[in-house]
């Protein structure tokens, strides 16, 4: 009995031993557990720790690198001294972000990338950057068809447009007889959308006329518009042709009545009104009716050539920049022309037409009706960069004789008469030109 109760201690001592020993392997291998799993956790938040320190070091370092080269400065161009202007931009910043895009660019863009292209649209964005819709860059091609424009010959569509600058909505404002754009059916006041499927609302109107409108001699492009208060959509092909722009439009009528119409103030304006004045005056004209509704402007040179021909030697125009400085353009021909009167002005009437019937009102020389013009009274200068581009800004405001400032406000006619519907320009139903006729009878 002794021996078997010796033997039964010694088996649950021994079972003891093997369950200590069992619970103390189960609890290290818990510890070795908790311990990895902390220690995984633990070196992977070390792991992206370092790697996001990495790249910010990497990042930090190529901006620092970058900033210390030396930056672009304007005075390295010919066309400023941008050094000394407090304004400067940051150029090292610039260049830093610009280079960071590109690598953007060339690590995750889908599409090819046109350097040309995007290199344009960085000057055209920094125009645009100035909040100014008169203020543009033109790329080479713009500018070389620009220049054909405004010399009045080009391939083209025969047509009027001017735009809203403030909604960039084009509307065609003059379809001339004959043209191409009269024989494809387009018509005043259709609002023109799209070119040869590029939507141009919003672009700069100098710009996709140049791209878009004009062109080769004998080719097509498609023309959608937007036609009426339905705005029923409309698409016309218009073949380009070779056109001599007749900037003027003129006739006698009753009563020795004279009318001429400017539809824009080009080089070859000049010549032409001069040359349909003196036809007038040769038929026996006795009063005149000088139409400028929906004439956007032009070139302010013709515009004075103009004022100077039909007005007593005298200041016509000046203009004035931030500083106050500016030019003043004379009256200097002894030529004058001195019957009655009157212009024609309305919302469309813009810039150079807002020169010339200010000019007259200033003088004394013309009753103005119709409504309020436009109110644009800045001047644009376009520099020419030595690449072939230019840049078209906004640099001074200009003045009428009397130093009226009508940027904002326009000018305001005599005798207000406003368009009514159905009204056709110059025809029988053209109410304001009525009026006008009625207020040279009582002169």
């Amino acid at each position: 009995m002794a021996e078997n109760s010796e033997r039964s201690q010694e088996e649950e001592l021994q079972e003891r031993k093997r369950a200590e020993a069992a619970l103390r392997s189960a609890r290290d291998h818990r510890m070795r557990s908790i311990g990895f799993r902390n220690g995984f956790f633990v070196g992977l938040l070390c792991c992206l720790l370092l790697f996001a320190g990495g790249v910010f070091w990497l990042f930090h370092r190529e901006l620092g690198m970058l900033a210390k080269q030396k930056p672009y400065r304007a005075e390295q161009s010919s066309a400023s001294n941008a050094s000394e202007n407090p304004k400067d931009l940051n150029y090292s910043k610039i260049e830093a972000k610009m280079r960071l895009l590109q690598n953007v660019i060339y690590k995750n863009f889908l599409f090819d990338e046109h350097e040309t292209e995007v290199e344009d649209g960085i000057y055209k964005g920094m125009l645009s950057g100035l909040g100014d819709p008169y203020s543009v860059y033109y790329t080479a091609d713009e500018y070389k068809k620009l220049t054909e424009e405004t010399s009045g010959k080009y391939s083209g569509i025969g047509a009027v447009l001017n735009q809203d600058p403030e909604t960039k909505i084009s509307r065609i404002v003059t379809v001339f007889p004959g043209s191409p754009a009269e024989e494809a059916g387009l018509k005043p006041e259709d609002i023109l959308y799209q070119v040869d499927g590029h939507d141009v609302t919003g672009e700069n109107l100098d710009v996709f006329v140049a791209s878009y409108i004009r062109g080769e001699e004998g080719t097509t492009i498609e023309v959608k518009v937007l036609r009426g208060e339905a705005h029923e959509e409309l698409s016309f092909n218009v073949t380009r042709r070779h056109i001599e722009m007749p900037t003027v439009e003129s006739k006698l009528r009753d009563n020795k009545i004279g009318y001429i119409r400017i539809l824009q103030f080009d080089t070859i304006t000049a010549e032409q009104f001069e040359k349909a004045v003196d036809d007038l005056q040769k038929k026996g004209m006795k009063r005149l009716v000088i139409d400028l509704r929906n004439n956007p402007g032009g070139v302010m040179d013709s515009c004075v050539k103009m004022l100077d021909y039909m007005l007593p030697d005298g200041l016509l125009v000046y203009t004035a920049g931030r500083d106050g400085v500016g030019e003043k353009y004379y009256s200097t021909d002894g030529h004058e022309v001195n019957v009655p009167t009157v212009i024609l002005i309305n919302s469309g009437s813009a810039s150079c037409s807002e020169i010339f019937a200010g000019a007259y009102r200033d003088f004394g020389r013309a009753k103005l009706v119709g409504t309020t013009s436009y109110g644009k009274g800045i001047v644009q200068f376009v520099m020419p960069l030595g690449d072939g581009s230019a840049v078209k800004l906004t640099t001074q405001h200009y003045y009428t004789p009397n130093g009226y400032d009508l940027h904002g406000k326009g000018v305001a006619p005599d005798v207000e008469v406003k368009s009514e519907e159905g009204d056709v320009l110059d025809g029988d139903k053209d109410a304001q030109l009525k009026r006008a006729l009625e207020v040279l009878q009582e002169e």
